[in-house]
């Protein structure tokens, strides 16, 4: 954890349909003060929405050669490189060759991230999926988080069900490849 992070919680449930996971969350995540509420959030819910057995977040700012969500198998072995943000085109294609599969979370604009990609040098570009939520939905959700989150995730038919310390928010999950 960096310096001067701040603690957040998140208890709850994950209902994803679309993949049949279910799961009680209970999360403690770092935010350096240096991270915005909306990357937090898109971390948070990159984590949820690719949950699976060996994952974890990231050492963050300081560690800057792991993603901000990771998941490895029991041997170790790096499994998932999971970015939030705006990643450079390196960053990706170090983390495509290093892990089986590679996704980015983003709350920007996905088609000027897939724009800065072009023409650069990227392992498996078309296997390197982002994944972007609606214009608003993160901004909304925004509002809801504290230090104590209540969090309620449903994801069925690629549409995300997001209640928030009792606010409900919900947006289709948009995907593209890199490639």
């Amino acid at each position: 954890m960096a310096a001067g992070a701040t603690i957040y919680t998140f208890t709850g449930q994950l209902a994803d349909v679309d993949r049949g996971v279910y799961e009680d969350l209970d999360l403690r995540v770092a935010r350096h003060p240096s991270e915005t509420d909306a990357f937090m959030l898109t971390r948070v819910l990159a984590y949820l929405l690719e949950l699976e057995e060996g994952i974890a977040f990231g050492g963050g700012i300081a560690v800057t050669d792991e993603p901000a969500v990771l998941a490895r198998d029991l041997t170790g072995a790096l499994t998932a490189w999971i970015e939030v943000g705006a990643p450079d085109a390196a960053r990706l294609h170090s983390g495509s060759m290093r892990a089986g599969r590679v996704v980015v979370y983003t709350h920007r604009d996905p088609a000027k991230l897939v724009a800065a990609w072009t023409g650069k040098r990227l392992h498996r570009a078309d296997e390197i999926r982002v994944v972007s939520f609606d214009p608003g939905f993160l901004d909304a959700a925004t509002a809801s988080i504290r230090r104590r989150n209540a969090i309620t995730a449903s994801v069925t038919e690629r549409r995300l069900y997001l209640e928030l310390n009792g606010a409900v928010h919900e947006s289709e999950l948009h995907e593209r490849t890199v490639g």
